[in-house]
């Protein structure tokens, strides 16, 4: 009977020592979903953040080019065929912007760039040009407003190059987790390419 009784507690311990093994390993596992899926979603939220800053900093880029070429209209007596080519070319700009998706096709950056490049070059030219420039105070500013807007886009697409290159790591480092989590499906995202127009 004794010798039953010792069988049973060395059964038992070791029944009970693989149970907590496993508990272990599930604990672990469990955890390590929970670290992939709370970085996933900080790293889509500083994705989200990082895109929101640069196209609101184009968007008072584009407000300022609107606000110039008004104050430009409100000098001239009659309307001037080359500002409402300029109004035309900037709503097109709008159009042609690229997106989180469209901007894996480097096409489409080079486009949105050669345009806005070329566009910003020709208002800013014009009002400096204007005998409004000296005597209109808002001219000026604008003028500032626009080209610090203009440098600024470089510094944006770095920062979220970078955070682009981290989360695309992350989703190679963690592909087993993700299909763990049913996002195996979540793709890269495509980075900036910047495209230099001179």
């Amino acid at each position: 009977m004794r010798i039953q009784s010792g069988i049973f507690v060395v059964l038992a311990s070791s029944i009970g020592w693989g149970c907590a093994n496993n508990r272990e390993d599930d604990k672990r596992a469990f955890s390590q979903a929970d670290f992939v899926t709370e970085n996933y979603l900080d790293y889509q939220d500083s994705l989200v953040n990082a895109w929101n800053l640069m196209i609101s900093d184009d968007n008072e880029k584009l407000s300022a080019l609107h606000a110039l070429l008004e104050e430009l209209r409100s000098a001239e007596q009659s309307e001037n065929q080359l500002l409402v080519r300029f109004d035309e070319r900037l709503d097109q700009l709008h159009r042609i912007r690229y997106t989180q998706k469209s901007m894996a096709n480097a096409d489409v950056i080079e486009e949105y760039d050669f345009a806005s490049t070329a566009l910003v070059r020709e208002i800013l030219a014009a009002a400096e040009m204007s005998t409004e420039f000296a005597d209109n105070a808002r001219l000026p500013i604008l003028v500032d407003q626009i080209r610090m807007a203009d440098e600024r886009i470089g510094n944006y697409r770095a920062d979220y190059d970078d955070l682009v290159n981290h989360y695309n790591a992350f989703l190679d480092l963690n592909k087993a987790y993700l299909v763990q989590i049913n996002l195996d499906s979540v793709k890269k995202k495509p980075r900036f390419e910047l495209v230099s127009i001179e």
